[in-house]
């Protein structure tokens, strides 16, 4: 039996290929022996290739060789990647590949350069697979190496199931770091297209790299790394020594990235610590190799300017560059420190900055010319190049290696993140300690059951989760504080480092990070929610830094940046993820009484939620519903903690301050609007986003989410609410329910609209929630394809991922758990089991286990619920009875019951 091909692609597991004994037909001699077939050596002219003794006869003929890989126990595949010798002089062309159940695929095409072909197909369970060649040119038939990949199903690991190229085509800069750790300081990955959002950093659809930055964060970015062979002039940039690449030979995944460098037949490996990124670099052929260490331009959301570097040695050099223009905020000059060693002597360090080059240079400072690319208004800039570059003389086969470190505090934290994180040259011993944290961190939540694409999607989305926002302390506890300076727009201006130490544990080690984050905006429908159930560590340290960060500054950051604000977005989100932490008793890394204080102050004038007396005295910001709403369930969420803090007249303040958005109620369109100076409608267009924050009056009405019951009140009771939410749903289906900023009814692409499907459980109908959750899990996060998966446009840092994620485990806490006996509202999950493991620093239990008996993706609707064996006749159950540990059994089946969950 013939079976077809597929065209997916898409990231997962290593190569199996040299799990295999290889066998074959005959092989030309010992140098070209069967076991160089899969060795893991490809693309090498005359190393680790097979060659068959075959020879073309005089009228074109081949003989036919072939080769067999025979695996010890049956192998699930779904992937061959097939590499010709690199010779021109033999092509392997063409051949059949046959399977040991009886099947076969023709291979057709396969390049004569040595670059892959790929072959895909349906999931197949083998004992062995043969190629034999069927087409060739020349004598001495073979390959360079073949390639084989499991199919999900013999996943090993929870890193596997992680798809980075998901949604790159429009991801944002940050958005794609395979070199990193969970929230780990150093991010670097290969960047394809240099642009901020929209498909910037590194882009699926571009198969150019421009470099390989190490930053890759919330408006930071730089220290630039690029290898090349042969003559290129650094001084004209990233189109000048930027090299073709393929994904067919591409590795990606959380914490290892796998590329080669066509144009410069240079493999390159990259893997992490926390604070080191570290380079290992394959030479496919003899060449003259400068690794060029740019430190001068834009870099996909900053500029650098103003680089120092100085040689230290032969092995190792140091400096540091300015990092600004900063289109979205944040502090106007960051510096970057790194510290760069090389295992291997370079010839010499020459060095460039702009159009002037430097030999043998010891020192290097960079242009400080700076353009901005636009001549009025917040804008990027642009700037000349400048930078190093280290030379070798390099062999087929050869390797170098290289860790870069960096500090946002000095040279010599720099130097001392490197020492104690990586201070040997072991890269796959790096490789694998980067791979056992991730799968420790994904392994959190098991789940089983469900399609192969929504676990692949599930812990894509724990990816992100656990990644976007970066540690910027370093190893020693020092971090940067940019607080200080002068407030414009989004920007602080004449902002001024000074280096603070964070405070430390009775064993010498701080006691919490700082980070670099873009904005908490309305993460209490997200990672407020998930960070609390399967890592609430890191709930409590994120929630100590903001109010570090206000202790330096006096505000609580909405986007801290660099350790400074970067006022971006609105409100004051900090409140929400704090006050979550204190509901669910997980604020250990700071005092309460101090936190509440910190927040109660950035609730009131001069404070981040920006009250004003019109808000304080009227209930609402004027001209701005959005701001309305969202200060008014963050003055909730403090009345919450306040209360629970025994401070009764801060509770009643607060709670009738969180009120206020009543005054924004319009009783004739039945939704809330935005209300001028004079108290007047600003217009009645429920789908117009004036005086809203990325959203409409159909999207964000019911984000008041701590007072349903008063929503449904006004529009006339829950049937009422519940009619005209189910209309907007039925609107925005044939959309995926994704829109862009402020546009049509529902949209999952942007925050405010994330809780939407959700509140139908607070208005009498959760059989409601159970439908939608499921059609907007599969419609707006179901794909799992490079241009699809997140809605398009603002997965920001995990905050779409967090919400994809807690559809699939069917929980969320529509107040996201800021209420002083907080709660989990039940929908449908999509797995049939579900473990999260409790962490015991927080929490009593061991782990938390979710059933559903009878699931599918026909069967969506809850029809009874059992919680530790006792009949559970409600929507939700307490955040204490999950932090004992337990088991949630679901019943589901394909029609409603509406009698559940009332």
């Amino acid at each position: 039996m013939v079976i077809a091909m597929t065209n997916a692609v898409q990231a997962g597991p290593g190569n199996i290929a040299g799990k295999a004994k290889a066998t074959t037909s005959n092989s030309l001699n010992s140098e070209f022996d069967i076991s160089h077939v899969n060795d893991g050596v490809v693309r090498y002219a005359n190393l680790g290739e097979w060659a068959s003794n075959s020879k073309m006869n005089f009228w074109g003929g081949v003989n036919y060789p072939w080769m067999q890989l025979d695996w010890d126990s049956p192998q699930t595949i779904n992937k061959v990647v097939f590499y010709d010798r690199t010779t021109l002089h033999s092509h392997t062309a063409g051949g059949t590949l046959y399977f040991s159940d009886g099947t076969q695929i023709s291979v057709t095409a396969i390049p004569n350069d040595g670059s892959p072909k790929t072959i895909t197909f349906p999931d197949k369970n083998v004992e062995w697979i043969k190629f034999q060649v069927t087409d060739g040119d020349g004598d001495y038939l073979g390959l360079s190496e073949i390639e084989v990949f499991p199919a999900p199903t013999d996943y090993e690991d929870y890193v596997s199931w992680v798809d980075p190229y998901i949604e790159t085509t429009r991801g944002r800069y940050f958005y794609f770091v395979t070199g990193s750790r969970p929230f780990g300081m150093i991010s670097a990955a290969p960047m394809t297209r240099n642009k901020n959002q929209m498909g910037g950093g590194y882009n699926y659809n571009t198969t150019e790299i421009l470099g390989f930055p190490q930053v890759h964060g919330w408006m930071l970015s730089g220290l630039d790394l690029m290898p090349t062979t042969g003559d290129v002039d650094p001084s004209l940039g990233e189109q000048n020594w930027k090299s073709r690449f393929s994904h067919g030979d591409e590795i990606v995944q959380p914490g290892y990235h796998k590329v080669f460098l066509e144009d410069y037949n240079i493999w390159v490996e990259q893997t992490t610590t926390d604070r080191v990124s570290f380079y290992r670099f394959k030479y496919a052929k003899d060449a003259i190799s400068n690794l060029l260490i740019n430190l001068g331009g834009y870099i996909g959301t900053s500029t650098m300017t103003d680089a120092k570097v100085t040689k230290v040695s032969d092995t190792e050099i140091h400096g540091s560059v300015n990092t600004m223009g900063r289109l979205w905020g944040g502090p106007d000059n960051v510096t970057l420190f790194f510290v760069i060693q090389f295992d291997k002597p370079f010839e010499k360090m020459s060095g460039w900055a702009d159009t002037n080059k430097y030999e043998n240079v010891e020192h290097l400072v960079g242009s400080s010319e700076k353009t901005p690319r636009r001549p009025e208004g917040w804008t990027y800039y642009e700037a000349p190049t400048s930078g190093v570059s280290a030379l070798y003389n390099v062999k087929e086969g050869s390797e170098l290696k290289v860790k870069m470190a960096i500090s946002y505090t000095s040279i010599e934290n720099a130097k001392n993140n490197l020492i104690q994180e990586c201070n040997h040259w072991d890269f796959d011993k790096v490789r694998k300690e980067a791979k056992e944290e991730w799968n420790d961190w994904l392994g959190k939540i098991d789940v089983k059951g469900g399609s192969d694409a929504q676990k692949i999607k599930f812990y894509t989305d724990l990816w992100h989760v656990l990644l976007g926002r970066h540690k910027i302390d370093d190893y020693s506890g020092d971090y940067p504080d940019y607080t200080q300076g002068y407030r414009e727009g989004s920007h602080t201006l004449n902002a001024k480092l000074k280096v603070r130490t964070l405070p430390k544990n009775s064993n010498g080690k701080p006691k919490f990070h700082m980070y670099n984050s873009d904005a908490f905006w309305l993460t209490q429908w997200n990672l407020n929610i998930l960070w609390g159930l399967a890592w609430p560590e890191v709930l409590d340290d994120f929630s100590a830094s903001l109010v570090q960060y206000a202790d330096n500054g006096k505000l609580l950051p909405r986007g801290p940046n660099a350790g400074g604000y970067s006022y971006i977005m609105t409100g004051c989100p900090a409140t929400p993820l704090i006050v979550s932490a204190y509901t669910r008793g997980l604020l250990t890394k700071v005092d309460h009484k101090h936190a509440y204080k910190v927040m109660k102050q950035n609730h009131m004038p001069g404070g981040m939620l920006e009250a004003d007396n019109n808000y304080i005295e009227k209930g609402y910001f004027i001209d701005n519903a959005g701001r309305t709403l969202e200060a008014a369930f963050q003055d909730w969420s403090l009345a919450q903690m306040a209360s629970g803090l025994k401070k009764e007249k801060d509770a009643a303040y607060f709670l009738k301050r969180s009120e206020g958005w009543k005054t924004l109620y319009n009783e004739q369109y039945q939704l809330i609007f935005p209300k001028g100076k004079k108290g007047n409608w600003l217009h009645t267009n429920p789908l117009s986003g004036q005086g809203w924050v990325e959203a409409n009056a159909w999207q964000a009405t019911w984000s008041v989410s701590h007072d349903i019951p008063g929503l449904a009140t006004l529009m006339g009771g829950n049937e009422a609410l519940c009619n005209k939410l189910n209309y907007a749903f039925e609107q925005a289906d044939s959309t995926d329910f994704v829109f862009a900023y402020g546009n049509g009814y529902v949209s999952y692409a942007n925050q405010p609209g994330c809780s939407n499907a959700h509140v139908f459980n607070y208005a009498g109908k959760p059989w409601l929630a159970q439908y939608w959750v499921r059609k907007v899990n599969e419609q707006a996060y179901g794909a799992i394809t490079p241009d699809k998966g997140y809605g398009g446009h603002d997965e920001d840092q995990g905050q779409m991922g967090g919400v994809s994620a807690l559809m699939s485990l069917g929980l969320f806490s529509l107040k996201g758990n800021t209420s002083l006996h907080p709660v989990y509202e039940i929908t449908s999950p999509v797995f049939d089991e579900i473990t999260i493991k409790l962490n015991s620093d927080y929490y009593q239990g061991s782990r938390f286990v979710i059933k559903a008996y009878n699931n599918s993706k026909e069967n969506k609707y809850i029809q009874n619920a059992r919680l530790n064996g006792k009949p559970l006749n409600q929507y939700w159950f307490e955040h204490i009875e999950f932090s004992k540990g337990g088991l949630l059994e679901l019943w589901m089946d394909a029609k409603p019951n509406t009698n559940w969950g009332e």
